[in-house]
């Protein structure tokens, strides 16, 4: 179960910072990229659904959004 310190939290266990920057790097990959997909997926159903492009051409935007985002954003 839990374990009981009697000195401060601080001086807990040492940090393992290099696995921390990893965690947060991929963190902000993970959110920059997964917003990339959702406006992409957001432009690409309005262009599908609200003018005359129709269904292959909403998913080759969909698809040219996401390669330009991804090499926009590396």
């Amino acid at each position: 179960m839990a374990e009981h310190h009697t000195g401060p939290a601080e001086t807990g266990a040492p940090m393992d910072y290099s696995e921390h920057e990893k965690t947060y790097k991929f963190f902000l990959n993970a959110t920059k990229y997964g917003t990339l997909f959702c406006v992409a997926l957001l432009i690409a159903m309005a262009a599908g659904f609200f003018t005359t492009m129709g269904f292959i051409s909403s998913v080759v935007l969909f698809i040219l959004l996401n390669v330009a985002g991804y090499f926009f954003l590396r």
